[in-house]
């Protein structure tokens, strides 16, 4: 399996080479760009291409890294043992996977996305 481009993303000899040296080595591929130059695009193209699981992971400034591996939901976990709920026994049941987890836990090598979503605020004044 070859990454040589599609239909829909026309790509240089040299990304193709870095796409393909990622694969055989299984390490990741970091893009980095202005927005609007096809990272994403890149990705989607990959995965299907190559019959890959895409995994999307959009971050937003008030995102936290640790965010990308699991979310452990305390506030969740106290209620439950206040009630006296058996699942407060087992930490699992409050432990959400990121991204990140998902994508090292996987069977197969897949392509994960990691794009940032920029929050804007209303240029009018409110009234």
């Amino acid at each position: 399996m070859k990454f040589t481009g599609t239909k829909n993303y026309v790509s240089t000899e040299d990304l193709s080479m870095a796409v393909n040296a990622t694969i055989a080595l299984e390490r990741p591929l970091i893009i980095k760009g202005e927005p609007g130059t096809g990272k994403t695009l890149l990705a989607i193209e990959v995965a299907q291409s190559l019959d890959m699981e895409l995994i999307e992971w959009h971050v937003k400034s008030t995102t936290k890294a640790s965010q990308g591996l699991y979310e452990y939901d305390a506030v969740t976990r106290l209620r439950d043992s206040q009630l006296g709920d058996e699942r407060v026994k087992d930490i699992k049941n409050y432990i959400k996977k990121g991204k990140l987890w998902e994508a090292f836990d996987s069977e197969k090598q897949v392509v994960l996305s990691v794009s940032y979503t920029h929050l804007t605020l209303p240029t009018t004044p409110y009234v």
